[in-house]
């Protein structure tokens, strides 16, 4: 397991629908080591890599979305059925991994990314307006949440250096079977699902904590 690519961002403009803004989810590929850290509360900070831009504070960024990564064979499966090429930080990745099974990752699971990044997985992508006039294809949100294959998110317990080639090693896997697919489906198609995110444990992003036991009180009522 490798880490392929390192990539990030910059502010670019972006014209949607009419609307028009900026966005930092346009990832390029970086060649030299990238520091990565905590950046800091959601809303306030953004990115944990240095040099990587998150312009949407409100939903993105902070320590529970320090870094988001996307499996280079999951990008490959979708190469394949858009019949176009989507290179390395296409899907607004910081990190794409090769050889991990990213979507059957568990919430808690820890990974050392070269000889001193270690993270922790979060959470799943949500997809946003942003990624769909990124990738520009019609139906976009509904093709890729039905596909349940939307990378992990994760937050930096080690800070460290990184770069491409880095050696990906799981150094730890919790004893639940909460999965980033398993969160996803409770995110978005499942709601019902949302309750089992809790046998995460202190791992479960503190957003999903809290829409987990609001449906449980909604249930209840």
């Amino acid at each position: 397991m490798k880490l392929l690519s390192v990539n990030v961002g910059r502010p670019r403009p972006m014209e949607y629908r009419g609307a028009t803004g900026s966005t930092g989810i346009g990832k390029q590929p970086v060649d030299g080591p990238v520091a990565v850290s905590a950046p800091g509360p959601k809303g306030v900070a953004g990115s944990g890599l240095a040099g990587d831009a998150v312009v949407n504070l409100q939903h993105h960024g902070g320590d529970d979305q320090a870094v988001y990564a996307y499996a280079r064979e999951d990008l490959d499966t979708w190469e394949k059925e858009l019949g176009r090429e989507l290179p390395a930080g296409m899907f607004g990745e910081n990190l794409t991994t090769l050889g991990l099974d990213v979507t059957h990752a568990l919430l808690g699971e820890r990974w050392r990314v070269g000889p001193r990044l270690l993270l922790e997985v979060t959470s799943a992508r949500i997809p946003c307006m942003s990624f769909q006039g990124r990738l520009g294809e019609p139906g976009w949100i509904k093709r890729f949440t039905q596909a349940g294959v939307p990378g992990a998110y994760l937050r930096v317990v080690e800070p460290g250096e990184i770069r491409a080639g880095d050696t990906i090693t799981v150094e730890h896997r919790p004893d639940h079977d909460v999965t980033i697919a398993l969160t996803f489906r409770a995110m978005t198609t499942e709601r019902a699902l949302l309750p089992r995110l809790l046998e995460s444990g202190a791992a479960l992003h503190p957003e999903l904590r809290e829409w987990a036991l609001k449906y449980i009180r909604t249930q209840e009522a």
